[in-house]
């Protein structure tokens, strides 16, 4: 038996899609090849966001992944067969991805590089777990990052995170937890996430696992190397205002900034968070896709050159 239900080819720049069974309540739409593409994703923000403003009846819940969409249906109210077919007069409507405009915003966030609550977390990692871990050093893994990328120093790292917005692709694993990839391709860097993983990070710490960089909405286990910390984006006691409609901060489709700021200046924010005091810095700001792909052939022989040399750097160390 197969779980796959339904699928169609591609049409033009339109991505394959695959439908399959998961479970009795649940369809898992899967579009394009298993590949790095944000085109696909891109697609899927647009598609979530038309499920959003019309709803499909019996539709409960549309989760987005990188190239997928979780359809939550009661099977009471619509039937799988259904469904599909009213999603596939969904697709047939939306237009082309390369013409796309899809509702943004724009977050700048602070953040402090190699703080001392992300040193905690390494340094209990290396006590307690792996002592003899390759991707730590002095409590860091900041170095191992900036070698396994072939990067000239700390400064560049911290330059190359600042230097390009981060595209929340989606949200999920723990509430509020944003997936975000850069796009600016220069600025694309890789890692190996913790073998095995961390049992304790702080809340608001910042880390890389493969070429995503993530933040960590609670204390909780991880495996994505460290690198600094930013402000709260996770607040179901809406201690901030910017919380009391939404306790997640940063949507799918949100794309983020980081300003780099000292940690005493980090935890004076922090601070301001908590007493309602701090306004995040956040502007509606759609998102064209046209215009980002002009950008992205402006600079491809450059990303190309910086992927190479990249990967040549990552060759030369040991997997952790």
């Amino acid at each position: 038996m197969t779980a796959i239900i339904n699928s169609r080819p591609a049409q033009g720049d339109r991505p394959a899609i695959t439908y399959r069974a998961a479970g009795d309540r649940h369809v898992l739409v899967e579009y394009g090849e298993m590949a790095l593409d944000l085109e696909l994703n891109f697609f899927v923000t647009a598609i979530s966001a038309q499920l959003a403003e019309h709803r499909v009846p019996g539709l409960v819940e549309a989760a987005s992944g990188f190239r997928s969409l979780l359809l939550h249906h009661e099977p009471s109210l619509i039937d799988r067969e259904t469904l599909i077919e009213a999603m596939e007069e969904v697709h047939e409507a939306q237009q082309s991805v390369r013409s796309l405009i899809i509702p943004s915003r724009l977050i700048t966030l602070p953040i402090a590089f190699d703080d001392s609550e992300s040193r905690e977390a390494v340094h209990r990692y290396a006590t307690t777990i792996r002592q003899e871990a390759p991707n730590v050093r002095d409590n860091s893994n900041i170095d191992y990052i900036v070698e396994y990328n072939g990067l000239p120093d700390r400064e560049a790292l911290y330059a190359t995170v600042t230097g390009t917005t981060w595209w929340n692709a989606y949200t999920g694993f723990f509430p509020g937890l944003p997936f975000m990839f850069p796009l600016d391709p220069r600025n694309a860097i890789t890692v190996p996430k913790y073998n095995p993983t961390r049992t304790w990070t702080a809340e608001g710490a910042v880390g890389i696992g493969g070429p995503c960089v993530a933040i960590y909405p609670v204390e909780a286990p991880g495996g994505y190397q460290l690198f600094g910390r930013t402000v709260p984006i996770y607040d179901i006691l809406a201690r901030h205002d910017i919380f009391r409609g939404d306790p997640l901060l940063i949507r799918p489709g949100d794309r983020v900034r980081f300003m780099q700021v000292s940690e005493d200046q980090l935890l004076g924010v922090r601070r301001d968070v908590l007493e309602n005091r701090y306004e995040y810095m956040i502007e509606d700001d759609p998102f064209s896709v046209a215009d980002y792909l002009a950008r992205i052939a402006e600079v491809h022989a450059e990303a190309e050159t910086l992927r190479t040399a990249r990967e040549a750097a990552a060759a030369l160390m040991e997997v952790p």
